[in-house]
């Protein structure tokens, strides 16, 4: 039985947001899973990242480093409560959704305050577990989310630019960081200007891809053995093997060539 974690946040039960989410919860439990929400508006869960996410001393209080003093009262199990049930719910997790509204290209304040709080370093990640060799490996994930504007204009040639740059700093420089499998996300283009029929559809839309949404194949990143351990920069031989080739490969390792189409929205692109 798959055990799937949804980090959801939206102010309003009768939002469009709130529908998805529950319609993930239906349709998967249908199937077997168990589902758990984390509803970080209804927990109030805190979104600044401080020293009070840390039980006991600080080990440097006058040079405080939040990532290096977490770190440190992860492994002393020194966390606060709140950080160390979400942990808890990662570890049970096969499958990881996060449901939301896109506020400003990104996301909203309470869940990138989920993200920096929970994704602990030494718990999330290490300097010898990032990328395709990072702690989260096994597990997958993917962003559910809705925009305020139209798809047009998350285009190449549309005012707020393409989509997949838009992406590329969630699922590669959070998700993909991690370990994580990233699935394609689903994106509800600005359901608030479209028709009830329309939203209903949307829904729809969503149903079906539920249903075989646990054996879908993750987005292609670039495994992390593609790059010198020393330099971090793509190794030689794996340059020239793209050298001839039309796009970069990938959103952010372009090549300075045209980027690949749709690589951040479907899998094999």
């Amino acid at each position: 039985m798959a055990k799937v974690l949804i980090v959801y946040a939206h102010q309003s039960s009768g939002s469009f947001n709130a529908a998805a989410k529950d319609l993930a919860v239906e349709v998967l439990t249908a199937q077997g899973c168990s589902v758990e929400v984390s509803d970080l508006y209804a927990m109030d869960f805190k979104a600044a990242a401080t020293v009070d996410d840390i039980k006991g001393e600080i080990q440097d209080p006058d040079h405080f480093s939040y990532k290096r003093e977490t770190k440190i009262a992860f492994e002393e199990r020194r966390l606060s409560e709140d950080i160390t049930k979400e942990h808890a719910k990662i570890i049970e997790a096969d499958l990881i959704i996060f449901q939301f509204p896109m506020y400003w290209f990104g996301l909203p304040a309470i869940m990138k305050g989920w993200i920096d709080r929970v994704l602990t370093n030494g718990f999330a990640f290490s300097t010898e577990q990032l990328y395709s060799q990072g702690v989260f490996k096994d597990k997958k994930t993917m962003l559910s989310f809705t925009t305020g504007s139209l798809e047009s204009m998350f285009s190449p040639t549309g005012i707020n630019g393409d989509m997949n740059v838009t992406l590329w700093p969630i699922q590669n420089g959070i998700l993909n960081y991690c370990g994580f499998q990233v699935l394609a996300p689903q994106i509800f283009w600005a359901p608030a200007l479209a028709a009830a029929e329309d939203r209903k559809g949307m829904l729809e839309g969503w149903r079906t891809r539920l249903q075989g949404l646990l054996e879908e194949k993750p987005l292609s990143f670039i495994p992390l053995d593609s790059f010198d351990q020393k330099t971090f920069q793509l190794k030689p031989d794996v340059h020239e093997q793209h050298a001839s080739k039309e796009f970069g490969l990938t959103v952010g390792i372009h090549l300075n060539k045209p980027l690949p189409p749709h690589s951040q929205m479907k899998a094999g692109c």
